[in-house]
């Protein structure tokens, strides 16, 4: 067993874990941040995403010892004092989710896509920044809109709201 200590959406978090535990297990078996979901195991569906120190990562395929001392946030630490993030707000608003299983990881692969190239957002940039994300349910049009929309409404925020109000 190894010990493992990060910030998990704000809070120090520490763990004594598997050496090979991947770190969407730490989050949902540890930490029970379950809003991290695992779709593939083989890091080509995307719904596991997350951001570690201000970047989207696979946590199906990372390990959790190797973000040691990391600033991790999920899902669940993107809404600030009750307030959804303008993206959670956009994929709400613009009906960007069907049964909601990839949601997660689309919304932190679309703050991720906002931070790296801006809020003003063409539908090929959209489209081609998802590759990686699968939704098996919808078209990708009221993802895409929701994500144009969230990109607009974050103002081009260089970090996500967790992140930035530390």
């Amino acid at each position: 067993m190894a010990t493992v200590s990060m910030t998990v959406n704000g809070k120090a978090v520490t763990g004594t874990i598997d050496p090979r535990t991947l770190l969407v297990q730490f989050l949902r078996e540890n930490l029970r941040l379950t809003g991290t979901h695992v779709g593939c195991d083989t890091s080509q569906c995307g719904a596991c995403v997350v951001h570690v120190d201000g970047k989207a990562i696979k946590s199906c395929t990372t390990l959790a010892l190797s973000l040691e001392g990391a600033s991790v946030t999920t899902i669940e630490g993107l809404a600030v004092d009750g307030s959804l993030h303008p993206m959670q707000e956009a994929f709400r608003e613009h009906h960007g989710l069907q049964c909601g299983f990839c949601t997660p990881g689309m919304i932190m692969a679309a703050v991720d896509i906002v931070n790296r190239r801006g809020h003003a957002l063409d539908e090929q940039t959209i489209r081609e920044d998802l590759d990686g994300n699968i939704c098996r349910c919808t078209g990708y049009h009221n993802i895409v809109k929701a994500i144009a929309a969230g990109a607009e409404a974050m103002g081009g925020k260089a970090k996500p709201a967790r992140q930035a109000a530390e």
